[in-house]
């Protein structure tokens, strides 16, 4: 099969603009996370479609398969993050906080992403295709974080020659860290000793 059709076959198809339309998209939606969330990738279509109380006829016309749908969580999961970062950011220009104090909320924002629901955030990342626009949203998602973290790094004097691109390291260091302290902890570390870990590489690496 060509990346192209590939690439099709993952898409979900454009949201409804009708408000019932949109109300079945949400319904099946909030169905496939509960269902995926269950059940992994070897959870079906038609699962999806019985716990949404919609016909599977009805679900193919938004979802052509279970890889689109899952594009779609993929890209409510990165709206939903976006938002809860944003109220993180607002903080942190309002406040002004100490570089301890603003890596600690940047922490602890990445962390409470990451238990809001652990399977699903596992099987978003590892399963859900990596398509161009997939990876493009996700691109700009990132950017717009580093920028915004290149401001806070400038305001405390910690931003060095180059703020941009190291706030591009902290942000992408963080979720990979974070990630795996979250999801995939090493044997005989809790999560609170590996997140402390973190911050407190991450506050030598800054200071």
């Amino acid at each position: 099969m060509s990346s192209n059709a590939s690439h099709s076959r993952a898409t979900p198809r454009k949201k409804p603009r009708q408000r019932r339309s949109q109300a079945t998209w949400e319904a099946i939606l909030d169905a496939a996370a509960q269902v995926f969330g269950q059940q992994g990738y070897a959870a079906t279509t038609n699962t999806v479609a019985e716990r949404a109380g919609v016909s599977i006829g009805s679900l193919y016309q938004y979802f052509p398969n279970k890889d689109a749908l899952l594009m779609a969580l993929a890209e409510r999961h990165i709206s939903e993050a976006g938002l809860v970062l944003q109220e993180t950011f607002a903080g942190l220009l309002r406040d002004e906080p100490d570089l301890p104090e603003t890596l600690q909320r940047l922490i602890h924002t990445t962390v409470a992403l990451h238990e809001q629901d652990p399977a699903m955030h596992r099987l978003l990342f590892d399963q859900t295709p990596r398509t161009p626009d997939a990876v493009a949203r996700f691109r700009q998602l990132e950017s717009l974080l580093a920028a915004a973290v290149a401001q806070q790094l400038v305001r405390l004097g910690v931003g060095g020659p180059h703020p941009q691109a190291r706030a591009l390291l902290l942000v992408q260091g963080l979720e990979a860290q974070i990630h795996g302290a979250v999801l995939a902890p090493p044997e005989g570390v809790g999560r609170e000793a590996l997140v402390g870990e973190v911050q407190a590489l991450w506050l030598k690496a800054l200071s």
